[in-house]
């Protein structure tokens, strides 16, 4: 059954209505140019009433690699997102499990992935001024070429009318969402959320 991940996380009610929905994983965005942006100490304050067993991601861009390790120890993140241009050196040393994010322009993307020792890889529409969150989606076939590099995360325009055919054509290790499941940018939907996760969960994958 393919994984769900419920990014761009900023209030207790969302987190929790999430994790009784089904999510797999919750994403805490730690970019201060996102509108879904939180501080450590807000993002932790919410990450310890969660139940066991829920991943919970950070997600950054570019940033100094000790703020980086240190929020991960402020919340007990469980994995770190990369969503910049930050390289293998970078990844390797982040003190927790990496998932580096590409933004797909066209198969020539995929060159890249080879050279990131990392734990999965997410896909995401390709933004000249967005890293993530725009609601763009790109070509699933990309997706489906990438797996043989390794764990696939599919972002990009997800949506609930759009995710069960998705998983149906690439089955990725897991999807994410972000602005698909919003009523503005950082205040989920509370019903779209159960459908999107509902939906993603239903398709019988190999």
């Amino acid at each position: 059954m393919t994984k769900v991940k419920i990014c761009g996380i900023t209030s207790l009610d969302d987190a929790l209505m999430a994790v009784e929905a089904g999510a797999d994983a919750l994403g805490f965005v730690f970019f201060e140019k996102s509108p879904r942006c939180l501080g450590p100490d807000a993002a932790a304050r919410i990450i310890r009433e969660l139940p066991p067993f829920i991943q919970v991601v950070g997600l950054f861009v570019n940033a100094e690699l000790d703020f980086v390790n240190r929020t991960a120890d402020t919340c007990g993140l469980d994995l770190v997102q990369l969503h910049g241009e930050e390289s293998p050196a970078y990844c390797g040393l982040v003190r927790r499990r990496v998932m580096k994010a590409f933004r797909v322009r066209g198969p020539e993307t995929l060159a890249a992935l080879p050279d990131y020792k990392v734990s999965a890889y997410l896909l995401d529409a390709y933004s000249p001024v967005s890293h993530g969150g725009t609601g763009e989606r790109f070509d699933w076939e990309h997706a489906v070429a990438a797996k043989e590099q390794g764990r696939i995360v599919l972002a990009g325009g997800l949506n609930p009318e759009n995710v069960a055919q998705a998983v149906a054509q690439v089955a990725p290790y897991a999807v994410d969402v972000s602005s698909g499941v919003e009523l503005s940018p950082g205040r989920k939907d509370h019903d779209k959320v159960r459908r999107f996760i509902a939906e993603a969960k239903k398709v019988a994958i190999p």
